[in-house]
């Protein structure tokens, strides 16, 4: 009888050794086919708007989370209010930013230096969690991504296209990610919300939505209505790159939901 328990608690973690590698490929693939068709939609489509774009995939991701929790497919989490605005809100704010920054980044920088730069995701989400109080100090840790840090350095150093204005974007969004992780661990975790996937957006995304419109309207909407600009609205461009947006953040979260999306 023990032996079959633990026979059958083998075959269950094989299959989920199995579908977590699976998630994973999955999300590397979606991964990519969003970074593409982003960078192609911004830098060669004629449709040079970062903020209308992250704002499309906002509306859009929504929209699909809104649809789903309203038919009753997925149950809504209770949210209070005020958690909503002192902890959503703000994450949300910075998801925007990060969205936006890494975007625009598309427009100056090839895909392979930002995939570079992204790299370095470790390093600043440990200094932010240090900065934040997340994360102690320690030498080993600090010397193993010191090697990651002067490797991307190497990288930049060596790069063909170096644009400055896109290295600043990337870099930007890049420790935005890093504080609105240890935001989500501040917030989120300490107060025992538990988000899937699809709340997850449809808390997140609309209040993202939100914030992205102001920059829309201030900084792409008058360009947009210009008589003399020429750029190009390709609907089902956009649409495709909405879906590989939407379908990249369902993969990535599977992986983690037994871990860091059931502590959140």
């Amino acid at each position: 009888m023990v032996q079959e328990d633990r026979s059958a608690l083998k075959r269950a973690a094989s299959l989920q050794v199995i579908a977590t590698y699976g998630c994973i490929l999955l999300w590397v693939f979606l991964s990519t086919t969003v970074i593409m068709v982003n960078k192609y939609v911004l830098a060669y489509s004629g449709f040079p708007f970062p903020v209308t774009l992250t704002l499309i995939h906002m509306l859009f991701c929504s929209s699909v989370a809104t649809l789903l929790i309203t038919t009753g497919i997925v149950q809504p989490v209770n949210m209070p209010n005020d958690l909503y605005f002192r902890g959503v809100v703000p994450i949300a704010l910075l998801f925007s930013l990060v969205l936006w920054l890494g975007n625009a980044a598309y427009m100056y920088l090839s895909v392979s230096f930002i995939q570079m730069l992204k790299a370095a995701m470790p390093v600043t989400v440990f200094s932010a969690g240090i900065i934040l109080g997340t994360e102690r100090y320690e030498f080993n840790l600090a010397a193993n991504l010191a090697v990651i840090t002067i490797g991307v350095g190497i990288a930049s150093y060596g790069e063909m296209h170096f644009v400055l204005v896109g290295l600043l974007l990337q870099g930007a969004s890049v420790i935005l990610e890093s504080f609105r992780l240890g935001l989500i661990q501040i917030i989120l975790q300490s107060k025992g919300i538990k988000l899937n996937p699809v709340t997850t957006l449809y808390y997140i995304a609309p209040a993202c939505a939100a914030f992205l419109c102001i920059p829309f309207y201030f900084l792409e909407l008058p360009k947009m209505l210009d008589p003399a600009s020429d750029w190009k609205l390709d609907a089902p461009l956009l649409l495709g790159s909405a879906v590989s947006a939407l379908g990249e953040s369902e993969p990535v979260v599977s992986v983690i939901q037994g871990g860091f999306w059931e502590q959140i």
